[in-house]
Protein backbone atom coordinates (compact mmCIF):
# COMPACT_ATOMS: atom_id res chain seq x y z
CA UNK A 1 0.00 0.00 0.00
CA UNK A 2 1.28 3.45 -0.91
CA UNK A 3 0.59 6.78 0.76
CA UNK A 4 1.12 9.13 -2.17
CA UNK A 5 1.58 12.69 -0.94
CA UNK A 6 1.01 15.60 -3.31
CA UNK A 7 1.30 19.33 -2.63
CA UNK A 8 -1.25 21.75 -4.09
CA UNK A 9 0.71 24.92 -3.29
CA UNK A 10 -1.22 25.37 -0.06
CA UNK A 11 -2.26 21.98 1.26
CA UNK A 12 -0.81 18.50 1.54
CA UNK A 13 -3.01 15.92 -0.16
CA UNK A 14 -3.16 12.13 -0.44
CA UNK A 15 -4.23 10.00 -3.39
CA UNK A 16 -7.28 7.85 -2.57
CA UNK A 17 -9.10 5.27 -4.72
CA UNK A 18 -12.76 4.22 -4.65
CA UNK A 19 -13.50 0.58 -5.40
CA UNK A 20 -16.00 0.11 -8.20
CA UNK A 21 -19.68 -0.03 -7.21
CA UNK A 22 -18.92 -0.24 -3.47
CA UNK A 23 -18.25 3.28 -2.16
CA UNK A 24 -15.24 1.79 -0.35
CA UNK A 25 -12.21 4.09 -0.22
CA UNK A 26 -8.62 2.91 0.05
CA UNK A 27 -4.99 3.75 -0.47
CA UNK A 28 -3.55 2.66 -3.82
CA UNK A 29 -2.13 -0.81 -3.35
CA UNK A 30 -1.60 -4.10 -5.04
CA UNK A 31 0.00 -7.50 -4.85
CA UNK A 32 3.52 -8.66 -5.61
CA UNK A 33 3.93 -11.05 -8.51
CA UNK A 34 5.65 -14.40 -8.01
CA UNK A 35 8.54 -13.27 -10.21
CA UNK A 36 8.54 -9.61 -9.11
CA UNK A 37 10.70 -7.74 -6.62
CA UNK A 38 8.81 -5.95 -3.84
CA UNK A 39 10.15 -2.49 -4.72
CA UNK A 40 9.41 -3.07 -8.40
CA UNK A 41 5.80 -3.95 -7.56
CA UNK A 42 5.39 -0.69 -5.64
CA UNK A 43 6.93 1.36 -8.45
CA UNK A 44 4.65 -0.36 -10.95
CA UNK A 45 1.57 0.51 -8.93
CA UNK A 46 2.71 4.10 -8.52
CA UNK A 47 3.36 4.46 -12.25
CA UNK A 48 -0.04 2.97 -13.15
CA UNK A 49 -1.89 5.47 -10.93
CA UNK A 50 0.21 8.59 -11.59
CA UNK A 51 2.18 8.04 -14.79
CA UNK A 52 5.39 8.87 -12.88
CA UNK A 53 8.39 6.64 -12.37
CA UNK A 54 11.26 8.74 -10.99
CA UNK A 55 9.91 9.84 -7.60
CA UNK A 56 10.96 9.73 -3.96
CA UNK A 57 9.63 6.46 -2.56
CA UNK A 58 10.40 4.97 0.84
CA UNK A 59 9.26 1.92 2.77
CA UNK A 60 8.24 2.95 6.28
CA UNK A 61 6.33 0.19 8.08
CA UNK A 62 4.76 -3.26 7.84
CA UNK A 63 1.16 -3.70 8.99
CA UNK A 64 0.07 -7.17 10.11
CA UNK A 65 -2.25 -6.92 13.10
CA UNK A 66 -4.93 -9.59 13.24
CA UNK A 67 -7.60 -6.84 13.32
CA UNK A 68 -6.88 -5.98 9.69
CA UNK A 69 -8.19 -9.41 8.65
CA UNK A 70 -11.65 -8.54 7.34
CA UNK A 71 -12.60 -10.97 4.53
CA UNK A 72 -16.06 -9.41 4.22
CA UNK A 73 -14.43 -6.32 2.70
CA UNK A 74 -12.85 -8.30 -0.12
CA UNK A 75 -16.08 -10.30 -0.56
CA UNK A 76 -17.92 -7.03 -1.14
CA UNK A 77 -15.35 -5.91 -3.70
CA UNK A 78 -15.52 -9.22 -5.56
CA UNK A 79 -19.32 -9.20 -5.52
CA UNK A 80 -19.37 -5.67 -6.96
CA UNK A 81 -17.28 -6.99 -9.87
CA UNK A 82 -19.62 -9.97 -10.33
CA UNK A 83 -16.74 -12.28 -9.53
CA UNK A 84 -17.31 -15.62 -7.84
CA UNK A 85 -14.88 -16.82 -5.22
CA UNK A 86 -13.44 -19.55 -7.39
CA UNK A 87 -9.85 -18.66 -8.14
CA UNK A 88 -9.94 -15.73 -5.73
CA UNK A 89 -10.04 -17.57 -2.39
CA UNK A 90 -6.58 -16.27 -1.54
CA UNK A 91 -8.01 -12.73 -1.46
CA UNK A 92 -10.19 -13.73 1.47
CA UNK A 93 -7.25 -14.99 3.52
CA UNK A 94 -5.16 -12.95 5.92
CA UNK A 95 -2.30 -10.93 4.44
CA UNK A 96 0.07 -8.22 5.62
CA UNK A 97 0.85 -4.89 4.00
CA UNK A 98 4.27 -3.38 3.43
CA UNK A 99 3.67 0.37 3.31
CA UNK A 100 5.54 3.01 1.34
CA UNK A 101 5.17 6.73 1.02
CA UNK A 102 5.82 8.74 -2.11
CA UNK A 103 6.32 12.48 -2.57
CA UNK A 104 5.23 14.02 -5.85
CA UNK A 105 4.37 17.38 -7.35
CA UNK A 106 0.59 17.30 -7.62
CA UNK A 107 0.67 19.46 -10.76
CA UNK A 108 2.65 16.76 -12.58
CA UNK A 109 -0.08 14.16 -12.19
CA UNK A 110 -3.46 13.30 -13.65
CA UNK A 111 -4.61 10.44 -11.37
CA UNK A 112 -5.80 7.31 -13.18
CA UNK A 113 -8.16 4.74 -11.63
CA UNK A 114 -7.33 1.10 -12.25
CA UNK A 115 -9.68 -1.67 -13.44
CA UNK A 116 -11.01 -2.16 -9.88
CA UNK A 117 -11.80 1.49 -9.23
CA UNK A 118 -14.43 4.06 -10.11
CA UNK A 119 -12.22 6.99 -9.22
CA UNK A 120 -8.77 8.01 -8.11
CA UNK A 121 -8.37 11.50 -6.65
CA UNK A 122 -6.74 13.84 -4.17
CA UNK A 123 -8.01 14.38 -0.62
CA UNK A 124 -6.78 16.91 1.95
CA UNK A 125 -4.64 15.10 4.49
CA UNK A 126 -6.43 16.88 7.35
CA UNK A 127 -9.90 15.94 6.05
CA UNK A 128 -9.71 12.30 5.02
CA UNK A 129 -12.77 10.06 4.79
CA UNK A 130 -12.98 6.65 6.46
CA UNK A 131 -10.80 4.15 4.58
CA UNK A 132 -10.99 0.37 4.48
CA UNK A 133 -9.19 -1.94 6.90
CA UNK A 134 -6.40 -0.09 8.70
CA UNK A 135 -5.63 2.37 5.91
CA UNK A 136 -6.32 5.42 8.09
CA UNK A 137 -3.75 4.03 10.52
CA UNK A 138 -1.31 3.63 7.64
CA UNK A 139 -1.81 7.29 6.70
CA UNK A 140 -1.21 8.41 10.30
CA UNK A 141 2.01 6.40 10.49
CA UNK A 142 3.14 7.84 7.15
CA UNK A 143 2.52 11.39 8.41
CA UNK A 144 4.53 10.70 11.58
CA UNK A 145 7.40 9.32 9.49
CA UNK A 146 7.28 12.20 7.02
CA UNK A 147 7.40 14.79 9.79
CA UNK A 148 10.32 13.11 11.52
CA UNK A 149 12.24 12.91 8.22
CA UNK A 150 11.51 16.39 6.94
CA UNK A 151 14.82 18.02 7.85
CA UNK A 152 17.37 15.41 6.84
CA UNK A 153 15.37 14.17 3.84
CA UNK A 154 14.18 17.66 2.82
CA UNK A 155 10.80 16.33 1.74
CA UNK A 156 10.03 19.24 -0.60
CA UNK A 157 12.41 17.84 -3.21
CA UNK A 158 9.56 15.95 -4.92
CA UNK A 159 6.66 18.16 -3.90
CA UNK A 160 7.89 21.29 -5.68
CA UNK A 161 9.06 22.28 -9.17
CA UNK A 162 12.79 21.97 -9.87
CA UNK A 163 13.20 25.67 -8.97
CA UNK A 164 11.13 27.30 -6.26
CA UNK A 165 11.01 30.30 -3.96
CA UNK A 166 11.74 30.23 -0.26
CA UNK A 167 8.08 31.02 0.38
CA UNK A 168 6.98 27.98 -1.60
CA UNK A 169 9.36 25.75 0.35
CA UNK A 170 8.12 27.17 3.64
CA UNK A 171 4.54 26.35 2.63
CA UNK A 172 5.55 22.73 2.09
CA UNK A 173 7.01 22.57 5.59
CA UNK A 174 3.96 24.23 7.10
CA UNK A 175 1.61 21.82 5.31
CA UNK A 176 3.55 18.78 6.52
CA UNK A 177 4.09 20.00 10.07
CA UNK A 178 0.60 21.53 10.29
CA UNK A 179 1.92 24.68 11.93
CA UNK A 180 2.83 28.24 10.98
CA UNK A 181 6.57 28.95 10.84
CA UNK A 182 8.38 32.24 11.37
CA UNK A 183 9.67 33.37 7.97
CA UNK A 184 13.05 34.70 9.11
CA UNK A 185 13.83 31.75 11.37
CA UNK A 186 12.85 29.26 8.70
CA UNK A 187 14.94 30.98 6.03
CA UNK A 188 18.06 31.12 8.23
CA UNK A 189 17.70 27.46 9.15
CA UNK A 190 17.27 26.31 5.55
CA UNK A 191 20.10 28.44 4.17
CA UNK A 192 22.42 27.25 6.94
CA UNK A 193 21.72 23.63 5.98
CA UNK A 194 23.79 24.03 2.80
CA UNK A 195 21.30 21.97 0.81
CA UNK A 196 20.00 24.78 -1.41
CA UNK A 197 21.50 26.43 -4.47
CA UNK A 198 20.41 29.99 -5.21
CA UNK A 199 19.54 31.09 -8.76
CA UNK A 200 18.22 34.22 -10.47
CA UNK A 201 15.30 36.20 -9.12
CA UNK A 202 11.73 35.47 -10.13
CA UNK A 203 10.51 38.67 -11.77
CA UNK A 204 6.73 38.71 -11.68
CA UNK A 205 6.13 42.15 -10.16
CA UNK A 206 8.17 44.94 -8.64
CA UNK A 207 11.89 44.30 -9.12
CA UNK A 208 12.73 45.17 -5.52
CA UNK A 209 10.33 42.50 -4.28
CA UNK A 210 11.35 39.74 -6.65
CA UNK A 211 12.28 36.60 -4.69
CA UNK A 212 15.29 34.46 -5.47
CA UNK A 213 14.71 31.01 -6.93
CA UNK A 214 16.31 27.96 -5.32
CA UNK A 215 16.94 24.34 -6.15
CA UNK A 216 18.25 21.45 -4.09
CA UNK A 217 21.94 20.66 -4.32
CA UNK A 218 22.46 17.40 -6.23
Amino acid sequence: DSVIFGFSGEKLKILIMEYRNTGLLALPGGFVGHQENLNDAVKRGLSERTGLSDVFLEQFYTFGNIERYQPEVMERILKARNENHEGYAWLLDRYISVAYYALINLNDVTPKPDHLSDSCGWYDVDNLPALILDHNMIVNKAMTTLRSNIDHKLAGVNLLPSRFTMKELQKVYEAILNEKLHRGTFQRKILASGLLKRHEKQYTGAANKAPFLYSFVD
